[in-house]
């Protein structure tokens, strides 16, 4: 558009103002959540990884191997989850206005491979025991370790599932499943090395087979989940008729005709059209909206919430 005198404005010249970082409240019991789930995290896949190796290399046992490189990819995971989960706290800055909250379901995902990684390393070494031949297994400190392992692993994790509930984090959530996961590997794992005794010596690399493909399993799922998060997995129809329902609530909203709501990262980002009265001031609208925004983002699952008003037909 020309000015009055017929030329362009100069936009350098003019001034603006503009919040280009989001504002973000730090929420310290949040960080505490996540302080803990490292920690139990780290310290218990290091002592089960360092027990279970020597346990492997006291008896000689194929399962208890298997077990243990699975305890050892997930002290190695740890490692990296504790970089991930700090640095997904950190708040939003030049680089990454939004917040740093998508590097959370990265972290799953190399959960995810390390499981994969460490479930390949026991398909490997039970198949190459099963086809030359394996020993019988004294059974003596395979079972101490194993039903050692198991205990902890499900201590870690009721305690660690509780922190990523509450923290409503997926990287922490899986790894409590993975703990899950480790507990029924160990058990296969002891299955084994008594099966090996008392029926046949061939069932422990079996039972090593066997506790890879478990580890497959739940390094899909887990991969699964987490790469939706990255992807912009929608939110479940019972949660979008939540959403709209707690808008619906908010004095002065007429109707709310259209909710879009998709992951970025672990929690969901809204954009949501309600209907106001049309013959009410600007100011007023915009208010309303303003009530919508707040209420959206005290939902756990919602991260963002973008609110356009409309006039009601």
């Amino acid at each position: 558009m020309l000015s009055c005198c017929g030329s362009a404005p100069d936009w350098r010249r003019i001034p603006l103002t503009l919040d280009r970082v989001r504002h973000e409240h730090p929420d310290p019991a949040r960080r505490r959540l996540y302080s803990r789930a490292i920690l139990i995290a780290c310290v218990g896949n290091i002592l089960l990884a360092g027990a279970k190796g020597a346990g492997a290399w006291l008896s000689g046992s194929t399962a208890v191997l298997s077990d243990a490189m699975n305890s050892l990819s997930d002290a190695l995971y740890s490692l990296l989850m504790a970089a991930g989960l700090r640095l997904a706290q950190q708040p939003a800055d030049d680089s990454h206005p939004q917040g740093h909250s998508r590097f959370e379901p990265v972290v799953g995902l190399l959960v995810a491979l390390a499981m994969g990684g460490a479930g390949f390393a026991a398909m490997r070494e039970g198949v190459m025991r099963f086809a030359s031949g394996a020993g019988e297994i004294t059974p003596g400190w395979p079972t101490i370790v194993l039903l050692g392992s198991a205990i902890v692993k499900l201590v870690m994790y009721v305690d660690v599932r509780r922190i990523g509930l509450a923290a409503g984090s997926p990287a922490i959530r899986a790894t409590a499943r993975d703990n899950l996961a480790d507990v029924v590997t160990s058990m296969t794992a002891l299955l084994g090395v008594w099966a090996s005794r008392l029926i046949h010596p061939l069932l422990d690399p079996a039972a090593a087979i066997a506790v890879s493909l478990w580890v497959f399993r739940a390094a899909w799922a887990v991969g699964y989940e987490n790469l939706g998060y990255l992807t912009g997995k929608g939110a479940p129809p019972d949660l979008i008729t939540k959403i709209a329902a707690v808008a619906s609530s908010v004095d002065g909203v007429i109707n709310v005709h259209q909710v879009v709501a998709d992951h970025v990262g672990p929690q969901l980002r809204v954009d949501m059209h309600v209907d106001v009265d049309p013959g009410i001031l600007l100011r007023e609208a915009h208010a309303i909206t303003d009530r919508v925004q707040a209420q959206l983002e005290t939902l756990p699952e919602v991260d963002l919430a973008f609110v356009h008003v409309e006039p009601a037909h």
